[in-house]
């Protein structure tokens, strides 16, 4: 071989070895967030590309996420250095496998999300990263009608109640609305809203006597409801409309009345019964798994995730919210501004009680939201009996929760195995 190949042979070598180095270097941050293309680029140019050292951000869906992670925690070594995932897809996992975290220094504004972070090892095993959740809306109109001494970002559903009342009587008709319709979100409300608030749980209480009274104001609230409100199921149209002056959707179904109608509008925290200020947060997290090979660096990209000016753009790339204390830029569409107040409220305040999202149900997802619309149907559109409907319903969430083997998520109290249906 003449000197000049060996020259050439030689250089390739270098360049190729810088290339690898450069290529370890980069953080791979392996998540189930922001998949879709739009979001994903916007994640790599808007977010990430200020991270000193570089990322390599790789969105999946569940499956994959899970099976590369699980090989390489098997393996004892692996590539990812972060992981964004749902809180309950950490839930899932053995927190033996994440990194403790506390020695960062950093976690949200809430303190319950923070609780959950540390899914039940007494320490962070996860960072908040963002959020996303169902609010309450009205019409600046309504706010003459609120019970005397009612904070709007404190009320209570007996406050609620008596303010739809006064509404439904100074209009002549009721405007309270409810997404009730057949793409309406009702399901998410009793799960992570009402249950939370009357019960401290979910599927344990399904049945319960708090569950009953929760069924009753409920039942009460709905006299003061539109009737039209079994045909809504994006409250924003009716907002506009006038149809209805105070109602409750998922922070992306109010979008538009904000946005073309800022001034008309307020957005609020969900009401608190007497187990706390239900509420269903969409949680994402941050977590390092053991098998990090730059633990060095996938620390520093997670308080770098943590940095007031990231979340502010993770919020401009995935319309998920911040959960650490923001001051919110001026140039946000008015229903980010509106919509991320409301949400930063309600999880951050003293009696915040999430009802976490369902995990571990697998296919058998819809027959789980399934017994909470037929109890809503049959209960409050029917006028059956309550503790009749609960008990028969409350066998069809039996079988779903042994089916499944799915165990207990917040607020229910931990469970060895499916969650009972006490």
């Amino acid at each position: 071989m003449s000197i000049q190949s060996k020259l050439v042979g030689a250089t390739s070598g270098l360049v190729l070895a810088l290339v690898t180095n450069v290529a370890q270097a980069e953080v791979l941050f392996w998540s189930t967030q922001a998949k879709p293309v739009e979001e994903a680029q916007a994640m790599r140019e808007q977010v990430l590309s200020g991270f000193e050292g570089g990322v390599d951000y790789q969105p999946n869906d569940g499956g994959p996420w899970l099976t590369r992670l699980q090989a390489e925690l098997q393996a004892g070594s692996g590539t990812i250095g972060v992981l964004g995932a749902l809180h309950g897809d950490f839930s899932a996992m053995n927190p033996d496998d994440l990194v403790d975290l506390d020695d960062l220094g950093i976690a949200s504004a809430s303190d319950t999300f923070n609780e959950l972070a540390t899914l039940g090892a007494g320490s962070l095993q996860y960072i908040p990263w963002m959020q996303a959740s169902y609010i309450m809306a009205a019409n600046k109109e309504a706010l003459q009608y609120l019970p005397e001494g009612a904070d709007i970002n404190a009320l209570t559903y007996d406050q609620l109640i008596e303010w739809a009342a006064n509404a439904h009587e100074a209009a002549g008709e009721p405007k309270f609305g409810f997404p009730a319709g057949p793409k309406g979100l009702k399901h998410r409300f009793f799960q992570g809203y009402l249950y939370p608030s009357y019960t401290n749980g979910v599927v344990r209480t399904f049945a319960s006597d708090d569950a009953v009274t929760a069924w009753e104001k409920f039942r009460e609230l709905w006299t003061h409801t539109n009737p039209a409100s079994t045909n809504f199921s994006f409250m924003q149209e009716q907002l506009l409309s006038g149809d209805a002056w105070i109602v409750f959707d998922h922070t992306s179904r109010l979008a538009q009345a904000f946005n073309e109608r800022p001034d008309d509008f307020v957005a609020f925290p969900a009401p608190a019964g007497p187990t706390g200020r239900g509420f269903m947060p969409v949680l994402a997290g941050v977590a390092i798994p053991k098998t990090a090979p730059d633990m060095e660096a996938s620390k520093a990209l997670v308080a770098y995730m943590m940095k007031p000016e990231t979340q502010i753009a993770t919020l401009r790339a995935t319309n998920f919210f911040p959960v650490v204390a923001v001051d919110l830029p001026a140039d946000l569409p008015p229903a980010v501004k509106a919509a991320g107040d409301a949400v930063a409220k309600m999880s951050g305040s003293a009696d915040a009680n999430p009802g976490l999202l369902p995990a571990g149900l697998g296919d058998k997802g819809g027959d789980f939201n399934r017994v909470y619309t037929d109890a809503f149907e049959r209960i409050v559109l029917g006028g059956q009996d309550i503790r009749t409907v609960l008990d028969d319903q409350k066998g069809a969430l039996e079988a779903i929760m042994q089916e499944t083997g799915a165990p207990c998520w917040a607020p229910d109290a931990p469970s060895d195995g499916p969650c009972p249906v006490e």
